[in-house]
């Protein structure tokens, strides 16, 4: 499950912005209510606790939240509670193209197993994604605990997201 707010467009871009520790969901409803479009990816998760289980939506990248805004918008993002700052790169806030949070999203809505990881994973060979419900999703190849699996590299972050696919569909590029 994700949370998308807000669905427009016009001159706008696509930011990461960092939140405070743990206060993703809640900074997301308070962009929701100003009227700003966000993007939130959630991933159900079992958590243990002492007495008892339970499924829970959680952030699936942690203190990162994703906002459409025109760049006369940044400063009321910033002074949303919850929000901590923008992502820079080279000394500039950085954007991110609309596919790569299209592609996000039908990551976050597909039945494979997903997992994150900050590892600097070595670029491997360019891949696409010819079947099923991740069919035009483009990524590199990695190996990772001796499997086959595919890495869709979100640059402009840092992070990388590691999907189980079978190698029957996949082409190269």
């Amino acid at each position: 499950m994700s949370l998308t707010a807000n669905q427009g467009a016009g001159n706008s871009k696509w930011y990461p912005v960092y939140t405070h520790p743990r206060a993703e969901k809640k900074a997301y409803l308070a962009l929701e209510n100003k009227g700003i479009e966000s993007y939130l990816p959630l991933h159900r998760q079992l958590k243990q606790w002492s007495d008892r289980k339970k499924w829970v939506e959680e952030p699936f990248i942690k203190s990162y939240i994703f906002v459409r805004i025109k760049d006369t918008e940044q400063a009321e993002v910033l002074m949303t509670k919850g929000i901590s700052r923008f992502i820079y790169f080279s000394n500039k806030i950085t954007s991110m193209p609309e596919r790569q949070i299209e592609d996000l999203k039908l990551l976050m809505s597909s039945s494979y197993e997903l997992e994150i990881t900050e590892e600097n994973l070595q670029p491997g060979e360019k891949i696409i994604i010819k079947a099923g419900p991740l069919k035009g999703i483009t990524g590199e190849i990695v190996a990772y605990r001796s499997q086959k699996q595919l890495i869709l590299r979100l640059e402009n972050l840092g992070l990388s997201i590691i999907v189980h696919v079978s190698a029957s569909l996949i082409d190269r590029f």
